[in-house]
């Protein structure tokens, strides 16, 4: 049976409960606190705690998201650590981080794979609950036999048919998009836990949208422009720029919109056109950043900026956006798997 320990927040009368096998920011999202994260696998350190009194597992101990001095000082990250003991935490919170949707645990079956480019896949699932989610956000995804769990987003949109849907990156080195690329077949299940992510679409803000993506970063911003269709009050036709390495690297963006009946201005830029499979690139030729000003009609501050994509395509992008064009950074948003 799986013990439940109850987490105090140092400073007030805020608690919860949290189950010996769920990490302390899971179990306090699930009961829908705002402790302050990310990306949800260690990379990012928004989860940073310290641990005032009790015991806890560290999962991570090499997390990226602690610098060594941090850990020297007994910083720990939310996210990689699980309770032994009643605990006492001191941790950053606020109401940004809270969810419409609660995280669950769920069993979900692989009902299609379709092949997008030569290293990107949509993975699509079927759970025994509606889908629940807001535009933007993302998933843990596990399966049996491999002890990590790895966050993608989802590509479609909340709907009552419980269909969870992916694009994933084949990663030489990804011990989990390499099992589900070239183990999990049509009819597996695995846990899929979600939702997360505070990069979700904000439909109560005016500014027309402007997507910046590269990878499998495209799921996200899909399904944002996605929720554009029923989100009143947007000013615009969004607009996506999408960077990719080579030609091979850029999908149909078109066909998979259109199925959705959403219009969208779709910007390719390949950084590398002599990776070209068959005929030459004939489109534009360098960093997705770079042609933010010049496909945007109007100055850089009157959009909203949802991004998705590599670290270094990120640290670029916001970059160019705030130092360079004065955007403030409360109209960036992106999560951080750094």
């Amino acid at each position: 049976m799986t013990d439940r320990f109850h987490i105090k927040l140092a400073g007030g009368n805020v608690a919860f409960d949290c189950a010996s096998d769920d990490t302390l920011l899971r179990g306090g999202l699930r009961q829908g606190l705002g402790l302050a994260y990310e990306c949800n696998v260690g990379a990012c350190g928004s989860c940073k705690f310290d641990l005032v009194d009790g015991e806890v597992d560290d999962l991570f101990p090499a997390a990226p998201g602690l610098k060594p001095k941090e850990r020297e000082r007994g910083k720990r990250l939310a996210c990689q650590c699980v309770p032994r003991s009643d605990c006492t935490i001191k941790i950053r919170s606020g109401e940004e981080y809270v969810s419409d949707h609660v995280p669950r645990k769920m069993q979900a079956r692989l009902i299609a794979k379709r092949a997008l480019t030569h290293d990107i896949s949509e993975f699509s699932f079927a759970t025994g609950e509606a889908a629940q989610f807001l535009p933007g956000q993302y998933a843990l995804l596990r399966l049996e036999g491999i002890g990590q769990a790895r966050a993608y987003s989802m590509s479609n949109l909340a709907n009552a048919d419980g269909t969870w849907q992916f694009i994933i990156r084949k990663v030489p080195a990804g011990i989990v998009s390499n099992a589900l690329f070239d183990t999990l077949q049509v009819g597996s299940e695995l846990e899929l836990d979600g939702p997360y992510g505070i990069a979700y679409l904000r439909p109560q803000i005016p500014r027309p949208i402007v997507c910046i993506a590269g990878g499998s970063g495209l799921a996200p911003v899909l399904s944002i422009i996605r929720g554009t269709r029923d989100a009143g009050g947007l000013r615009g036709i969004p607009q996506l720029l999408y960077g990719g390495r080579g030609p091979g690297d850029i999908p149909d963006i078109a066909a998979m919109l259109s199925v959705s009946g959403v219009e969208a201005g779709i910007h390719p830029v390949v950084s590398m056109p002599e990776l070209a499979p068959v005929a030459a690139w004939s489109g534009d030729v360098g960093f997705v950043h770079e042609f933010v000003p010049k496909k945007l009609g109007q100055p850089l501050t009157a959009y909203e900026y949802y991004l998705a994509g590599p670290p270094p395509m990120i640290e670029a992008c916001v970059r160019m956006l705030v130092a360079e064009h004065n955007v403030p950074s409360t109209q960036i948003h992106f999560d951080r798997f750094f």
